[in-house]
């Protein structure tokens, strides 16, 4: 009995290699995965670009912090190679990251808002564009919980005054707008109008203050950004999508080595005023940081430059001081929080009022 003989269209069997298939015109079809822009390859393409993209992200976040510290240190030393050495010696690293937490957490939040605000309207623009932005692609690799502790962080670390701008920014982030209230138009329009309505109303006698003292900044910080809100989500035109992703990327660098300068500058240690003498009539004041105390000497590094080392036993006392950066500049208040205390300071300024400056400080 002879054996039945395959006919042509017959499906190849499981086990037989399927042959390797070319277009007329000799080149690999584009689903090939051999082919560098194939599907397959798109895949591996787009893996890679996100894994650096979460590489270079967290990169910043951890390495901008160190950078900022020692830098801190370099400049409080009055650039000098023993001074410095001298406080890297005393000032260990947990000092150093509290001290930069405390200072330099609200540039730290403040940029990861704007990266991500940027980031969620270019992300929301993905469709104009081929290639996708810095900003966007870090959107992308960030986890939620991140950007919402990086909004949390800055809800009580940002001074009252410019907390109304984390509306914009939240808005263009998650892409809020206004027709995710509600389907119809009309409730829309009453229930945006109610909420702003209900927002001033709250803020009308820090707005009558600010309007008597003659200062429109904080009005216009108080009015406009829940305005602003409802029109800065994306997605972007394709003509405004191309200049803005570089520009605003751009906008943010120098911006953050702008506002990065003050926060180098700002000294680790605290400001204090030493009293020294060997009596009580012939005394000294030395204004200046402690750097450490032992048995033996106190080290305290001056305000105007120098180390000096003063022997324990002549120390008469020591008074705390504030900076000048941090006396206020209005007289205005938001429900007994004055506008430039942060939701953090403010709560605790309830627990330890301001106490009256020290003679010695001024």
């Amino acid at each position: 009995m002879s054996t039945p003989t395959a006919i042509a269209g017959d499906a190849p069997d499981a086990d037989r290699p399927v042959p390797y298939q070319v277009t007329p015109s000799g080149v690999p079809p584009a689903d090939d995965p051999a082919k560098p822009g194939g599907r397959a390859g798109v895949d591996v393409d787009q893996t890679e670009r996100r894994a650096r993209a979460s590489q270079s992200f967290w990169t910043a976040v951890v390495g901008v912090p160190a950078v900022f510290s020692v830098l801190r240190l370099g400049v409080e030393a009055g650039g000098e190679l023993q001074t410095t050495l001298l406080l890297v010696a005393n000032v260990g690293p947990v000092n150093m990251l509290a001290g930069f937490l405390t200072t330099a957490a609200r540039l730290l939040c403040t940029a990861l808002v704007a990266v991500f605000a940027l980031g969620g309207v270019l992300a929301a623009s993905r469709e104009a564009t081929a290639r996708r932005s810095l900003f966007a692609r870090w959107m992308d690799v960030t986890p939620g919980w991140f950007i919402a502790a990086s909004f949390l962080m800055a809800l009580v670390t940002w001074p009252l005054l410019y907390l109304p701008l984390l509306l914009p920014t939240l808005a263009a982030a998650f892409g809020l707008t206004p027709a995710r209230l509600h389907d119809r138009p009309a409730v829309r329009v009453v229930m945006i109008t109610a909420g702003y309505a209900a927002y001033l109303w709250l803020l009308l006698p820090t707005l009558n203050d600010a309007w008597r003292q003659a200062e429109p900044l904080p009005i216009v910080l108080l009015v406009v950004p829940p305005l602003l809100a409802l029109f800065v989500a994306g997605p972007l035109p394709r003509v405004v999508l191309r200049a803005f992703a570089p520009l605003s990327q751009a906008a943010v660098l120098v911006v953050l080595v702008w506002a990065a300068l003050p926060v180098i500058s700002t000294p680790v240690l605290p400001l204090t005023v030493t009293t020294v003498g060997d009596s009580a009539e012939a005394t000294e004041e030395i204004r200046g940081h402690v750097v450490t105390t032992d048995d033996v000497h106190t080290v305290i590094l001056q305000e105007r430059g120098g180390v000096r080392y003063v022997p324990v036993d002549r120390v008469r006392g020591q008074v705390l001081c504030p900076s000048e950066e941090e006396l206020p500049r209005y007289r205005l208040w938001i429900h007994d929080f004055h506008v430039e205390d942060s939701l953090l300071e403010g709560l605790g300024r309830r627990v330890r009022p301001v106490h009256r400056v020290d003679a010695a400080c001024r």
